[in-house]
């Protein structure tokens, strides 16, 4: 018995032939429709909510089937097409086949081998239905369950994710630590057409130099010590998807080289490898760092910098979108206490208090802070003392008054930026790799700074 849903159109010129059909069909309990040529087969695809399967003739006085073929595909691409000839030939099968017909068949045929088709066709059918399905609530998951907020900073970074989805250009996202650089990434892929093909990432802060290289590329087997076999690495894996470089400015100088020419050329060459492999790749970078400082120091690659900076978004720190935080609390209220099997909610004085704080660590500082909340919380409410901290309100921040007259913020913030680097100099006791892990920046950053602040003579210096 067919599936009792399932909406069947016939296309076919003899009389004879329809009625059998109909009858057939009907009979297994499908839903039919029965037109007798190319011209009435577009009318009725055209007035009515899309079929499920077109079965057509090939050959008929007012066209052909592959007419029907491209009426079908203009109404809807997930509607599967049979078509049905007595002058079926090889070279026509594979026509067919390649406009996107699902199968033919030869008159004269039997019932049971259409109707076995038939079924076929429709089993296809409620895949691609399942697979858009899944597709869209992909997309939604992205839009909708990560980039939280109703602020006017969160409606325009919604509003560029989504032009930019669509475009294979390659983005640069700033932003502060914690304010979720790797769920805009996502965000962009997971509304692309990319979003069935792998979303890769790699930290390139987080893996050794001397690794970087194969981690992106790949290696051919017994390139380097310990190389017992071939990896394909991450451009190769995320072939015909996205590749997010979180933290790009951690990258060597000499790989940033090799980078450019992949972004230029779209081909990769493997450790140790002798040829070139071409991918289809989609990258997606990301820093907290500023770049443009780095070009200046030469630490970063300028071209580099203009290949992956064709298009920036700058992700808001929390501080810049306060309307968020009530929002964004009441998430991640919900997604903890469910993995505690809890049901809670915050008191007055924990929501007031939370929407005074700073958030220097931005989204994640709130997560991390209503997790606590969350383990911590006795009876049925997360107390302001659950959420421990004691970050200082906005309006408590120690910021100097603007004095009467000028005032030079360049040259005081220069001063500031100065004490600061001699006072994780002397917390440090000197080591300069220290003092730069202190102030969270990279070495090469320190040594820039600490050149242009205090001795050029120091930033020349070699890692202590």
């Amino acid at each position: 018995m067919g599936i009792v849903s399932a909406r069947i159109l016939v296309c076919d010129d003899e009389a004879s032939l329809r009625e059998m059909l109909q009858i057939l069909l009907r009979r297994e309990g499908y839903r039919v429709d029965v037109v007798d040529g190319v011209h009435a087969a577009r009318e009725t695809l055209g007035s009515v909510d899309p079929y499920d399967v077109v079965i057509t003739d090939l050959v008929m006085p007012d066209g052909t089937g592959m007419d029907v073929l491209d009426a079908v595909r203009a109404r809807s691409a997930d509607t599967q097409t049979l078509m049905v000839t007595a002058y079926a030939t090889t070279e026509q099968a594979v026509e067919a086949m390649r406009k996107g017909a699902y199968d033919y068949v030869q008159k004269p045929f039997r019932n049971h081998e259409l109707l076995a088709t038939l079924e076929k066709a429709l089993e296809k059918r409620a895949i691609v239905a399942e697979n858009q399905s899944l597709r869209e609530q992909v997309k939604s998951r992205w839009t909708e369950g990560q980039l939280i907020g109703k602020s006017a900073p969160m409606d325009r970074l919604r509003d560029l994710i989504k032009r930019l989805a669509g475009s294979t250009t390659s983005v640069l996202i700033t932003g502060e630590s914690g304010t979720g650089k790797e769920m805009v990434a996502r965000a962009l892929h997971f509304q692309s057409p990319r979003a069935e093909q792998p979303f890769v990432v790699l930290n390139c802060g987080a893996i050794p130099e001397n690794l970087i290289e194969s981690e992106l590329f790949g290696h051919m087997k017994g390139a380097f010590t310990g190389a017992t076999s071939a990896k394909e690495g991450l451009f190769r894996a995320a072939d015909g998807g996205t590749l997010f470089l979180d933290e790009v400015g951690e990258l060597p100088t000499g790989l940033q080289v090799k980078l450019l020419r992949v972004l230029q050329d779209r081909t990769v060459r493997p450790v140790g490898g002798s040829s070139e492999v071409e991918v289809d790749v989609r990258v997606v970078a990301a820093t907290n760092r500023d770049v443009e400082m780095e070009v200046e120091a030469g630490t970063f690659r300028e071209d580099l910098f203009y290949r992956l900076n064709v298009i920036r978004i700058e992700v808001p720190p929390l501080r810049d979108r306060t309307e968020d935080i009530p929002v964004l609390a009441g998430y991640f209220l919900q997604k903890h206490a469910a993995l505690q099997g809890r049901r809670l909610e915050f008191s007055p004085e924990a929501m007031r208090w939370m929407a005074l704080q700073s958030f220097a660590g931005n989204v994640r500082e709130l997560e991390n802070m209503v997790e606590r909340g969350v383990t911590l919380a006795v009876g049925p409410t997360v107390e302001r003392e659950d959420l421990g901290g004691t970050h200082p309100s906005k309006k408590a921040k120690n910021v100097p008054q603007i004095p009467e007259g000028r005032f030079d913020l360049d040259q005081y913030l220069s001063q500031v930026e100065k004490e600061l680097l001699l006072r994780a100099l002397d917390q440090a006791g000197g080591v300069r790799t220290k003092a730069a892990e202190l102030l969270g920046m990279s070495f090469r950053q320190f040594r820039y700074r600490l050149a242009k602040h205090i001795s050029p003579e120091l930033g020349d210096v070699a890692a202590d």
